[in-house]
């Protein structure tokens, strides 16, 4: 069952591949599936028997409780639980040594260029490409977030006007935040069956150039509209448990443990001045930006082929730079400081 879900992740649509591409490229502890499928039919029930206590040898907890539950007994619960893991007579493991607790580290994309992959769709019978256009933004932080959101709120409808109904570049085509483990973004997401990804990274770019004096034509009412829409947003309270818990598992995971996050971003956004979300704008959206951090990742449909072919034999423009390896591209790369550990353990 296992090896045919893996399997099947070649069916896959275009984007999703392309996202899945993207993460590989970006995020330091990640490894492909296809390598995970090559291992699958080599696993015997005597090596999962050995894991199993190898892997409960050294462990740490990290635990969350929410619901109707009183802050005295979630104590107790996780309490009984260290007692066990740790501190019974047989204990079932020893707390994990200081080098070995994980981190989330990121590939940190160098200012002023722009990286593009390029790759075959994994499915022969699917006509279309894909393309996510990926702009590095900044490390977590209140101020540059709220003008991150801002930017991608005002110009999430105009994306869509103009690639999909437009152009009509695409069925599917989405302007949307990225978030990897506290490191933030925005990501242009199209697939098509008329055009290749290349062309459509063209097509993004100019769109970006033509968005750039609406940007700037912007009055003052219109800003504080967006600003206002922004912050009604974040007032607005979890739907259900499952959502807020999905909050606050998302701060702990990732290791900001930023609780306060919806207040704090409404205080910056209340301070928040027209003319920063413009410099915001020129020094990191902005095309030809010298701040900008840009990474194409480009899926190739069947019928796009002839255009892979050209594309990868193009010369690389000044600025750019072409990744055919995405572990030796990893490996050459700086990354971001993980903020797991950053602040010490912090209870709830």
């Amino acid at each position: 069952m296992v090896t045919k879900e893996y399997q099947n992740l070649k069916f896959q649509l275009p984007y999703q591949q392309a996202m899945y591409y993207c993460s590989l490229l970006l995020e330091d502890h990640s490894w492909p599936w296809m390598e995970e499928l090559e291992v699958l039919p080599h696993l015997k029930a005597e090596d999962l028997s050995r894991f199993a206590p190898l892997m409960l040898s050294r462990a740490f907890l990290e635990c969350y409780t929410a619901g109707n539950i009183e802050r005295n007994e979630a104590e107790c619960m996780i309490q009984h639980i260290e007692d066990v893991f740790f501190k019974d007579a047989d204990p079932i493991c020893q707390p994990l040594f200081p080098s070995q607790h994980l981190t989330n580290r990121v590939v940190k994309l160098e200012r002023g260029l722009n990286y593009f992959y390029a790759k075959e769709g994994l499915n022969p019978s699917d006509e279309n490409s894909a393309l996510v256009h990926y702009i590095q933004v900044h490390r977590d932080d209140f101020a540059l977030n709220v003008k991150l959101q801002l930017f991608a709120l005002i110009s999430k409808q105009p994306t869509f006007h103009q690639l999909r109904s437009v152009e009509q570049l695409g069925y599917i085509t989405v302007l949307m935040q990225r978030n990897d483990s506290g490191i933030r973004g925005v990501q242009f997401i199209i697939q098509s069956a008329v055009k290749g990804p290349g062309h459509i990274d063209l097509r993004v770019e100019a769109f970006l150039k033509m968005f750039e004096s609406k940007f700037y034509e912007m009055t003052y009412d219109e800003f504080k509209k967006n600003v206002n829409a922004l912050i009604d947003m974040k007032l607005e309270k979890h739907k259900n448990l499952r959502e807020e818990s999905r909050f606050f598992c998302r701060e702990i995971s990732d290791g900001t443990l930023k609780f306060d996050r919806r207040e704090a971003e409404i205080g910056a956004l209340r301070q928040l001045k027209q003319q920063e979300l413009i410099d915001f704008f020129n020094e990191h959206i902005k095309v030809g930006a010298p701040r900008k951090k840009t990474l194409s990742v480009r899926v190739y449909g069947s019928r796009h082929l002839s255009d892979y072919t050209s594309d990868k034999s193009d010369t690389v423009q000044p600025h750019s730079i072409q990744v055919d390896d995405i572990f030796r591209f990893r490996r050459s790369q700086p990354l971001y400081g993980s903020f797991k550990g950053v602040f010490g353990q912090v209870k709830l």
